[in-house]
């Protein structure tokens, strides 16, 4: 194997390289290494883009990685087996997997309860550690799921997305015949739109402004799109709920606005699924709470159940990962094709998928 291989490179803010670097060494004792056949473009990579450091660690180590600086972005991926470390029983090479992002120490309280999502030392994949907008890449085995028969390369880079969105409706507890509002028709909007539908939703309610996505939303399962641009969204939720508001809202934008708005289309005693990304603080009037009985709950990722359940799904054809998928790219061409046609023309994408 070649002993160097290009790769898309953090070095800051607005400094994103594809250069040489070394291809991975052997995989270490529970860990495999994959040889990449698709790698999506996060919305949590255009935010390291646009207004980085978030995640990647440049002041200090990484405690669980000791990554500092730059690292090679990507973690929404599919690929083969191509070798495996010391110890590892649950893979073997050749297999086609879509690994969970989620690094961690299965040590911490929230590891010990099965919910390392939130590990307390947390490094996701092409975060906090080298990831996957590269023909290889090294992870820990037990992040591996090997995809089922029928599942398309393809539909296994969107497999981590969606899991995000699978995860905040099993968050959100039985939705069976209830009113949903998805703030958000972008990848995590959408996935979250179709596992909200398979759950059993009653009406399905979007908050979207761009035309694209609002066709992909009713595309995905949405009942009604309501753009904020065009009425006031509190108002419309609540005239299409019979005056009191919606019994759960998914927050999946990430913005300062939209983080209240999330609580605000509520009816008294609803649960706001606060699932986006934040640059920014917004500014909250608790009382918006303390008055109502409502509940937020912080959802982040998900664990590899949320990636058996969503497969599950995705075979039986109630989830559609290729719904999503609206360009495909070479690694060379992933600044010009890939990132800044996200930031330019993003009503126009949702999941631009990269070859390296």
């Amino acid at each position: 194997m070649a002993e160097t291989m290009q790769a898309a490179v953090w070095h800051g803010k607005k400094d994103i390289r594809v250069e040489t670097v070394p291809v991975p060494p052997a995989p270490a004792p529970g860990w495999v290494q994959i040889k990449v056949d698709w790698c999506g473009i996060c919305g949590s990579d255009l935010h390291e883009y646009l207004a980085g450091p978030i995640f990647i660690p440049t002041e200090a180590p990484h405690p669980l990685t000791g990554k500092q600086g730059s690292v090679i972005l990507g973690h929404e991926f599919s690929g083969k087996v191509v070798a495996v470390g010391s110890g590892v029983t649950n893979v073997k090479v050749g297999d086609m997997v879509a690994p969970d992002a989620c690094q961690h120490c299965g040590e911490c309280q929230p590891c010990r309860e099965g919910r390392y999502n939130v590990c307390e030392k947390l490094a996701f994949t092409g975060l906090h550690n080298d990831g996957a907008f590269a023909p290889y890449v090294n992870v820990p085995a037990e992040l591996c799921f090997i995809m089922p028969d029928g599942v398309s390369p393809e539909a296994g880079a969107v497999m981590e997305p969606l899991a995000t969105g699978f995860k905040a409706v099993r968050m959100a507890g039985s939705i069976l015949g209830l009113n949903v509002v998805v703030l958000g028709a972008g990848t995590i909007g959408l996935g979250t739109i179709m596992a909200a539908k398979a759950a059993g939703a009653g009406k399905i309610i979007v908050l979207e402004m761009s035309r694209a996505r609002i066709a992909k939303a009713m595309e995905c399962g949405a009942d009604i799109v309501v753009n904020p641009k065009e009425c006031d969204p509190v108002a419309k939720v609540k005239e299409l709920t019979g005056g009191s508001g919606a019994d759960v809202s998914f927050e999946c934008i990430g913005n300062k606005h939209t983080g209240p708005l999330a609580i605000d289309v509520l009816r008294n005693t609803g649960t706001a699924i606060i699932v986006g990304i934040f640059e920014e603080p917004s500014s909250f009037n608790f009382f918006s709470l303390s008055g109502t009985d409502k509940k937020v709950m912080g959802t982040l990722a998900y664990t590899i159940e949320d990636f058996k359940g969503l497969a599950a799904l995705m075979a039986k054809g109630v989830i559609k990962a290729e719904n999503l998928i609206t360009g495909k790219i070479e690694l060379k061409d992933i600044m010009e094709k890939g990132f800044l046609e996200l930031i330019n023309n993003k009503d126009e994408n949702i999941k631009i998928l990269v070859r390296p």
